[in-house]
């Protein structure tokens, strides 16, 4: 081992306590696909993330911020880096206003923590999001939704961490360039990292609020394929038509590669059968790519993120 990895591997054991090496990253994803990351990292508080981002900087050390593990495909060869994994889960009530509620909510708060608080409390606008597999940090990134609804609706403010300025900032809605599934955080790649979120959700009848709730979950069970693992969506939707509606024309529901196969319930999802390899994955998306482009002359962009291609 030479003297500098060894030097890495020293400073971060002494700044990061806890800090794991060879973590299998398939563990840690919906997919269950995944290789090893060099270095793991659970941030229990928002201290220990802006800590982790800064140490890696300081030593030029890639790293990736992991909440839920959910549109994400890790390479069979993993990651070579810091993988930090989000744990700040912190959720209270900041205002009450007349007809709405301040949520302030860490980035790692999960998606259906989210929806049962605001069940909790009263509170209506978020139901859509239940049963996605994500958590606020990755839906703000990414700006998730679902039913005509997304993120970017009930958004006030994000506060991040500026790492070229070493700056915390708080960027307000208008700022955020939401726009289908995307944002200002996902444009300025790795440069903002979310810490945490100000939402605005309106008080509603908790009655109503569970019927939604109880709406969006069936449409769920039923038109998607939630008994073997995946990462949700693969691709975005292009303004011509779905991409499930493309990938179904090209009558690819239900091909396989390996233990990797585009469903048969809803064709924009793949599914792990059980020992699914990022290669074969890869090799799938780009066979539906090509037959996509080939029929229609559509050009399918992914929804997922690729780590450690």
């Amino acid at each position: 081992m030479s003297k500098l990895k060894l030097n890495v591997n020293q400073v971060l054991k002494k700044l990061l306590p806890g800090i794991k090496r060879n973590v299998l990253l398939k563990e840690y994803t919906t997919f269950k696909i995944g290789g090893p990351a060099q270095f793991f990292y659970e941030a229990k508080t928002e201290t220990d993330l802006i800590k982790a981002v800064l140490i890696a900087q300081k030593l030029k050390l890639p790293f990736f911020i992991l909440g839920n593990g959910s549109n994400l495909l890790v390479n069979d060869k993993g990651y070579r880096g810091l993988i930090i994994k989000i744990k700040n889960q912190k959720l209270k009530i900041k205002k009450t206003r007349e007809k709405s509620k301040i949520i302030e909510g860490g980035a790692g708060v999960l998606l259906n923590q989210l929806v049962f608080f605001a069940i909790r409390n009263n509170l209506t606008n978020i139901e859509w999001a239940v049963g996605i597999p994500g958590t606020i940090g990755g839906a703000i990134y990414g700006n998730a939704g679902a039913f005509n609804k997304s993120m970017a609706d009930i958004t006030k403010t994000v506060t991040v961490l500026d790492i070229k300025k070493n700056k915390i900032l708080k960027i307000k809605n208008q700022d955020c360039q939401f726009a289908y599934r995307n944002s200002l955080f996902k444009k300025k790649n790795q440069n903002l990292i979310i810490l945490s979120a100000e939402l605005e959700l309106k008080k509603g009848n908790k009655k109503e609020i569970k019927e939604k709730i109880k709406n969006y979950l069936h449409y769920r069970t039923t038109t998607q394929p939630l008994n073997f693992p995946s990462a949700g969506s693969i691709f975005l939707n292009p303004p011509q038509q779905s991409a499930a509606y493309l990938i179904e024309q090209c009558g690819l529901k239900g091909k396989r590669i390996g233990q990797a196969k585009v469903s048969e319930k809803h064709a924009n999802f793949i599914l792990n059968l059980g020992r699914a390899r990022a290669s074969e994955v890869k090799k799938l998306i780009n066979l539906i790519k090509r037959e996509v482009k080939k029929k229609f002359k559509i050009n399918l962009q992914e929804e997922i993120i690729f780590l450690g291609f």
